[in-house]
């Protein structure tokens, strides 16, 4: 389950990195046939919060930090297909701030819950070494 971690949490980090890089050229008007991209990959990004999610909660990590990994992981995909029509007009920036992040918790959430089911594997490998 550690390496599976590993990459799930490696994945979430560089769909991060694609999407803050296709974000900030949207953001500056470049870019805007990509969006299906940005879309895509923000998909990916979610699904693997939701894999991780899952591991974490075979490996026990507190229930609540789980169900926010799925519930923010929902939370995530509205906002990003409806904040085109949020705030249109001049105000419209709040809202792409709020996306982004919206965004930027989701990747500590699953840091937080990748950590956590690292260690929970960690300690249950130790105590069955020690039995």
């Amino acid at each position: 389950m550690k390496t599976t971690i590993a990459v799930l949490q490696n994945l979430v980090r560089l769909c991060f990195l694609i999407l803050l890089a296709l974000g900030i050229a949207f953001w500056t008007g470049h870019w805007f046939a990509l969006m299906p991209l940005h879309m895509s990959v923000g998909i990916l990004l979610v699904l693997g919060l939701w894999s991780t999610s899952i591991l974490a909660a075979t490996a026990r990590v507190p229930a609540g930090l789980v169900i926010a990994g799925i519930v923010w992981g929902v939370i995530v995909i509205a906002f990003g297909m409806k904040q085109m029509t949020l705030l249109t007009g001049s105000a419209h920036w709040v809202v792409q701030a709020g996306h982004l992040l919206v965004g930027m918790a989701a990747i500590g959430l699953n840091e937080r819950l990748a950590r956590l089911t690292q260690q929970k594997t960690l300690n249950r490998s130790d105590h069955a070494l020690s039995s």
